[in-house]
């Protein structure tokens, strides 16, 4: 079984995400307990690639397995992709070039009538749009190799299922509709203005959305053969459209085209537990862990999960995070000052109780005893 710790030193509070440590954590042994379920999940062969990033306080620890052979594996996100592409549209916000309330027909004009002139920014974020997940198009302009304008043009048809604000429906379009809006007003491609905005500012050297700057060899392959059907799992035919395929991996889809390590994924929750100002003013970066839907919707920060309902552990309503369909998840805790991340190259349904999870559990118990 191949197995690398990459990341294990001492740091002070202040110098959080600069290098990494098991001792304030407790020992080395509760770190192996914390990784336990990834590393029996590589060496049974259920899952090929995994690495985990964890920060308690001031104690930091990194391990990849299997397939992941160093620190800067890059893994195929999922839907984790949309956080950090939602980051760099609030960068428009920062600048007042929208507003959480404005109607998305004011920048997008041809979504307009049959309920879409009441679809706002806000709606689109925090998934209460009444728009679809994916355009029922979705297979065939997979199939066909179609650029993300055609994509695009697809989710700018839809229409919403329900008034806008009164339900919700997660909405992998809604998401590509608000970064639309900001490849309109910035006049740069959404992969570029997430270069710009988030990767380069938090030294994010490892991720790409999409596959540019990054090293083949870094990139590790998903178990296409557990994908969800209209992610071409399952299917012979899909080689040349899945989520190892060439096309999806240069498309740079916002709402899961993003490749990353687990390290970098840590330091983009950094910023969202620090309100640093990195990339975002700090009230804005507040805003985008903020529960939004209120009246029993479940519960939704900007692109961001809030009270996650994977983690079912008492206290954890503030935490704020993601998690990716392609078998991974990324969390913080402002309560305990901790952060998780746990990406793994098996599909998330593939288990119905996914490593992921478990180390996730494990990781929340001791984080309590301490």
């Amino acid at each position: 079984m191949n197995r690398r710790v990459f990341l294990s030193q001492t740091i002070a509070a202040a110098s959080v995400g600069a290098a990494m440590s098991s001792s304030t954590f407790g020992s080395e042994i509760s770190w192996q307990n914390v990784v336990e379920p990834l590393r029996d999940a590589v060496a049974r062969g259920q899952v090929r690639a995994a690495a985990f990033y964890g920060r308690l306080g001031g104690a930091v620890y990194g391990e990849s397995f299997g397939e992941a052979t160093d620190q800067h594996a890059s893994f195929l996100l999922g839907s984790i992709s949309k956080p950090i592409a939602i980051a760099a549209v609030m960068s428009l916000y920062d600048d007042r070039a929208i507003g959480l309330n404005d109607p998305v027909s004011k920048f997008l004009p041809e979504f307009r009538g049959e309920g879409r002139d009441s679809v706002t920014i806000q709606h689109l974020l925090t998934h209460v749009s009444g728009l679809p997940d994916q355009v029922p198009e979705n297979a065939e302009l997979r199939r066909g190799h179609a650029p993300l304008s055609r994509f695009v043009a697809a989710a700018l048809q839809l229409k919403p299922a329900f008034k806008p604000g009164t339900s919700y429906e997660y909405s992998s379009m809604g998401i590509l509709l608000a970064c639309e809006i900001a490849q309109r007003l910035s006049g740069k491609t959404i992969d570029r203005l997430v270069s710009e905005k988030v990767t380069k500012p938090l030294g994010m050297s490892d991720s790409s959305l999409g596959v540019s700057g990054l090293r083949p060899e870094q990139l590790v392959s998903v178990q296409t053969e557990f994908g969800a059907p209209e992610a071409g799992g399952g299917s012979a035919e899909s080689k040349s459209w899945d989520w190892n395929s060439p096309f999806w991996r240069q498309l740079g889809a916002p709402w899961g085209g993003m490749h990353s390590s687990a390290q970098d994924v840590g330091k983009f929750l950094e910023t969202f537990l620090r309100h640093d100002g990195k990339i975002l003013k700090p009230q804005t970066s507040r805003l985008m862990v903020k529960n939004f839907n209120l009246n029993g919707l479940p519960t939704r920060g900007l692109g961001l999960d809030v009270g996650l309902e994977e983690l079912k552990v008492a206290g954890m309503e503030r935490a704020f995070g993601h998690t990716g369909s392609t078998g991974t998840i990324g969390w913080a805790d402002p309560a305990h000052d901790r952060i998780c991340v746990v990406l793994t190259s098996l599909p998330a349904r593939a288990l119905e109780v996914h490593p992921r999870l478990l180390v996730t559990e494990r990781f929340c118990g001791l984080a309590q005893s301490n």
